[in-house]
């Protein structure tokens, strides 16, 4: 039964993983800006040859050996995962930007739809990697080897990460392309908006799962 159920969770946990990367690869293709943790790898796919999902597999390592420089000891070796994951969500990206290469809305309406279909999309993706519980993408598995180090909130950590990694990727657009690219209104809309869906999502689906227990539990001669 445990093996089973673990399978079911993997499961899970890859569905999400692809679902995820279709958000990034939506937001991204509203061209209001990609989500934060994706926007270093996406402005440096603009310039130079790699593609996006080779540079968030090139991010992914990063932030692994930061990690691991971090926890030292204390890195547990179930968080080697991450490596066949990241290759995995890597591809799925570049997967994705090409199922999507044809979808380029022109309007300012239409890519703030797109945008927000593109968060809806994600936050999906990152609940059900988080109802999985097997394994962390790095960016968030960065997160919280930071907020153990330094003994941090790990929410409040995420925003000053992403924040941070907003910065930089739009210090290197400004820099080399000489212009604000991979990095705008988009960009902000989506660190908030995908935590809040996702955050949405387990209250009512854990509300729905409880009401059902109830329903369960109460024995016929109960119910009038």
């Amino acid at each position: 039964m445990r093996d089973s159920s673990l399978v079911k969770r993997y499961l899970i946990f890859l569905a999400g993983l692809f679902i995820n990367s279709f958000g990034v690869s939506f937001i991204t293709k509203a061209n209001l800006g990609t989500s934060p943790i994706s926007s270093i790898p996406y402005v440096l796919s603009l310039i130079y040859k790699p593609s996006f999902g080779m540079f968030t597999l090139y991010m992914s390592i990063i932030l692994i050996l930061l990690q691991i420089i971090l926890l030292r000891k204390n890195f547990p070796k179930v968080y080697l995962l991450q490596i066949p994951v990241s290759i995995l969500f890597s591809w799925f990206i570049d997967v994705t930007m090409e199922w999507l290469s044809d979808f380029t809305p022109s309007h300012y309406a239409a890519r703030m739809i797109s945008l927000l279909i593109g968060c809806v999309i994600l936050g999906c993706g990152v609940y059900l990697e988080v109802l999985a519980d097997v394994v962390m993408l790095p960016g968030e598995s960065f997160v919280n080897a930071v907020s153990k180090t330094f003994h941090t909130d790990f929410g409040r950590t995420k925003i000053v990460t992403d924040s941070c990694m907003a910065v930089c990727a739009a210090i290197t657009g400004l820099i080399i392309l000489h212009q604000l690219t991979g990095v705008r209104e988009g960009t902000v809309i989506a660190a908030f908006l995908v935590g809040t869906i996702a955050r949405f999502l387990k209250v009512k689906l854990t509300m729905i799962t409880m009401k059902r227990r109830v329903v369960v539990e109460i024995p016929e001669e109960d119910i009038v």
